[in-house]
C-alpha cells in the first residue's frame, strides 16, 4: 500500500492538471496560472469552473465541486481511486505499478470490467476473422456494396456474426466464466424449468438452477458487426445489421444492451477517432448511422461522429460539449429524419451550442451522397449550411402556408417553443425580429408572445415527454404494454419487482407505467401517454430479452439510487446550515452507502 501511495503522489506532482482537465472540458486562460470554464458537474452559461496550475487544484464556484486530477477524473468518468490514478497515468504514458483495492467488491468490479473487455476484444477479433473467412462472403459483399474497402474495414475493425448460435460461446467460454458471459451483452440464453422445458429466464428473478455455458448461444448471428469504442479506442459493445431481410431475423440493426462497461446513452460512436480532429477544427460533424459515419470519415472528414444506438441524449450532448461548442447536425433528410434533428437542436440549444443543419437532397443520407455526388459536393454542401434558426425558418414556411393569417399563426406556434428554449434574451429578441420579417408580422406581436411565458420558460418548454424518457424506462413501457403472450413471464417478474422495489417512482414515464401496471376497467390513459406509448412502441427495435429487460431493471434501481443522492445533498446543506450534527450524521451515513452502491 505504501507504494501504491507513493506512487499516486509521484504522479499527481508530474501530472499536468490543465492538460488532463482539458480533455474533458475547453479551459481558456485567465491569469499567470489559473484557467477556466464551464463547469462539467453542473449546467451553466458562465464560467464558473476555474482550475489552477500551479496547486494542481480545480473549484467551481458555482456548484462547490473540488480537489486534485485525480478526484476530477473519478468524478467525471465515474470510477474507483485506483481507476482514476490509472486512467490518469495512462494519459500521461507512466507504467502503473500492481496496486491493491479498497475492498473485495471493488476488486471484484475492477476484475469484471477488465474480463469483458478483453471479451470484447477477442469477439471483435472473431468477428474479423469470420469475414475473411467463405461464410463471410454474403457480409463483404455488402460492404463492398457501400464503397467500404479493405483498409476501412480494418480501421474500423468491421466484422462478420456468422448464423451460429455457440461458435462465439465456444471460443470465449475458455476465458470467461458463465457469469461474465452473460453480463457481456454478447448472448442470449435460456434456463430449464421444472418440466425439463427450455424457456427464457425471467428478469428480476432467480432460479435454484444455474446458468451454463451450454444454455447461451450468440445475440448476434448473420449479421454484419460495427464495434463501438469508449473514447479510448477499446471495444465495449457492437452494432450488427443483419442480413437476412426475414422478419424473424429481428431488427435490421441489432445493439448491445447496457452494461457493466457500456451505456449507450453515454456513447458517441467515433469519438475516439475524432476527437483530435475536432479540437484542431473546433467543431464537429454530427450523423445518425454507422455506415454514415464511416463514409464521411474516409472521406476526409476526420471531425464526424454519431449517435450509438440511440436517439441524441443530454450526457451525449454533455460530452461533446468537452471537445467543442460548435455542431453541424447532417441527419438524413426524410421525416424522422427531421424530427431528430429538431430533437438534437433543442438539446444543443439549451447547453449553448453553436449549430449549423446541413440538409442533403431528398433520398441522400451522407453515404449515399458522398458516393454518388462525390466528396467536393459534400465538401461545398458542408460549407453552405445554414445556421439552425434559418434552418427552422425554412422548415416552417415550408410546412405551413404561411401566405395566409392561419399559416402564419402556426408558422410561429411551431418556432416559438425553439426560440424560447435559447439561453440569451438578446438572442430570442433576435431571433422574434427574424421570423416577423420573414413572414410579415408585426414584431411587437412575436415580442408578446414570447414574453408571455417568459418568466415559466424552463418550466413550459422541456423537450417533449417521449424525450425525457430514459431509455430503460421505454424498455419497461414495451414490456408492459399489451402484447405477445411469450412475454407474459417476463412481464410477470419484472412487475413484482418494480412494484416492490417502487422503481418507477419519480421518472418522466410514472403516470404511464402506473397506468400499464395497474389499468383500471372502463378507464385509459391519458391523450399525453397515449401519445407517449405510441412514439415508444414504433421507434424501438430491440428485441425485448431477458438480458435488455434487467438491464433496464438495474438502470432504474441506479435512477433510484440517484435521485435520493440528489435528495440526501440538498439536505446534507441544510443540516450544515442548522449546524444540526446528530441529523448530519445520519445523513451522511446513508449518503456513503449510497455512493459506495453507485461506484458498483
Amino acid at each position: 500500500m505504501a507504494t501504491a501511495i507513493s506512487f499516486s503522489q509521484d504522479l499527481k506532482q508530474q501530472a499536468d492538471i490543465v492538460r488532463i482537465i482539458g480533455d474533458y472540458v475547453q479551459l481558456k486562460k485567465a491569469g499567470a496560472q489559473n484557467f477556466v470554464g464551464l463547469c462539467p458537474f453542473h449546467k451553466e452559461k458562465s464560467p464558473s469552473f476555474s482550475v489552477h496550475a500551479t496547486r494542481q487544484f480545480f473549484h467551481c464556484f458555482g456548484c462547490g465541486e473540488k480537489g486534485d486530477v485525480f478526484t476530477f477524473v473519478q468524478k467525471m468518468e465515474n470510477v474507483t481511486f485506483p481507476e482514476a490514478i490509472r486512467r490518469v497515468a495512462e494519459k500521461m504514458g507512466v507504467p502503473v505499478p500492481k496496486q491493491g483495492y479498497s475492498g473485495p467488491g471493488e476488486a471484484l468490479e475492477a476484475k469484471q470490467r477488465g474480463v469483458l473487455l478483453d471479451l470484447h476484444e477477442k469477439a471483435c477479433a472473431s468477428f474479423e476473422e469470420q469475414l475473411r473467412r467463405p461464410e463471410g462472403a454474403r457480409a463483404r459483399e455488402y460492404l463492398t456494396g457501400r464503397g467500404l474497402s479493405e483498409e476501412t474495414l480494418r480501421r474500423f475493425r468491421i466484422g462478420f456474426a456468422p448464423d451460429s448460435g455457440f461458435m462465439l460461446r465456444d471460443r470465449l467460454r475458455v476465458v470467461a466464466d458463465e457469469e461474465n458471459l452473460k453480463a457481456s451483452g454478447l448472448f442470449s440464453w435460456k434456463q430449464d424449468d421444472a418440466a425439463g422445458e427450455d424457456r427464457p429466464a425471467a428478469a428480476g428473478t432467480t432460479t435454484t438452477k444455474a446458468i451454463t455455458t451450454s444454455s447461451l448461444y450468440s445475440k448476434f448471428r448473420n449479421r454484419v458487426m460495427f464495434p463501438i469504442c469508449n473514447e479510448q479506442g477499446k471495444v465495449i459493445a457492437f452494432t450488427g445489421r443483419t442480413l437476412d431481410p426475414n422478419e424473424k431475423s429481428g431488427p435490421k440493426y441489432l445493439n448491445s444492451p447496457e452494461t457493466p462497461i457500456y451505456s449507450k446513452g453515454k456513447v458517441l460512436f467515433n469519438l475516439d477517432k475524432a476527437k483530435e480532429a475536432i479540437r484542431h477544427l473546433t467543431y464537429a460533424i454530427l450523423v445518425e448511422g454507422n455506415v454514415d459515419c464511416i463514409s464521411v470519415f474516409e472521406a476526409g472528414f476526420k471531425n464526424v461522429i454519431a449517435t450509438s444506438g440511440t436517439a441524441f441524449s443530454e450526457m451525449q450532448v454533455r460530452l461533446l460539449g468537452r471537445f467543442t461548442r460548435q455542431v453541424v447536425v447532417n441527419f438524413d433528410p426524410d421525416t424522422a429524419g427531421a424530427a431528430a434533428t429538431e430533437r438534437s437542436l433543442a438539446m444543443l440549444v439549451e447547453e449553448d451550442f453553436k449549430i449549423k443543419v446541413l440538409t442533403l437532397e431528398p433520398g441522400f443520407d451522407p453515404d449515399l451522397f458522398i458516393r454518388r455526388k462525390g466528396v467536393a459536393a459534400y465538401r461545398q454542401a458542408l460549407s453552405e449550411a445554414p445556421d439552425y434558426f434559418p434552418y427552422l425558418i425554412s422548415r416552417a414556411a415550408a410546412m405551413f402556408p404561411v401566405k395566409t393569417p392561419d399559416g402564419k399563426a402556426k408558422a410561429v406556434n411551431y418556432l416559438l417553443p425553439h426560440i424560447k428554449r435559447v439561453p440569451q434574451a438578446i438572442v430570442r429578441d433576435e431571433l422574434a425580429n427574424n421570423v416577423a420579417q420573414r413572414f410579415g408580422i408585426d414584431s411587437a406581436l412575436v415580442r408578446q408572445e414570447l414574453r408571455h411565458a417568459a418568466t415559466n420558460r424552463r418550466a413550459e418548454f422541456k423537450a417533449p415527454p417521449e424525450q425525457q424518457v430514459s431509455e430503460a424506462e421505454k424498455i419497461i413501457v414495451r414490456l408492459l404494454a399489451p402484447g405477445s403472450a411469450e412475454l407474459e413471464e417476463l412481464r410477470t417478474a419484472a412487475t413484482d419487482v418494480l412494484v416492490a422495489e417502487g422503481l418507477i417512482e419519480g421518472l418522466p414515464a410514472q403516470p404511464l407505467l402506473e397506468w400499464l401496471l395497474c389499468p383500471m376497467e372502463g378507464s385509459s390513459a391519458s391523450e399525453t401517454d397515449q401519445r407517449s406509448l405510441a412514439s415508444i412502441l414504433m421507434k424501438e427495435n430491440d428485441e425485448l430479452t431477458q438480458e435488455l429487460i434487467e438491464s433496464a431493471i438495474e438502470a432504474l434501481r441506479r435512477g433510484k439510487l440517484e435521485r435520493r443522492q440528489r435528495e440526501l445533498n440538498a439536505s446534507i446543506a441544510e443540516a450544515e446550515r442548522k449546524n444540526d450534527s446528530q441529523t448530519l450524521t445520519r445523513l451522511l451515513q446513508e449518503k456513503f452507502a449510497i455512493d459506495k452502491a453507485l461506484q458498483k
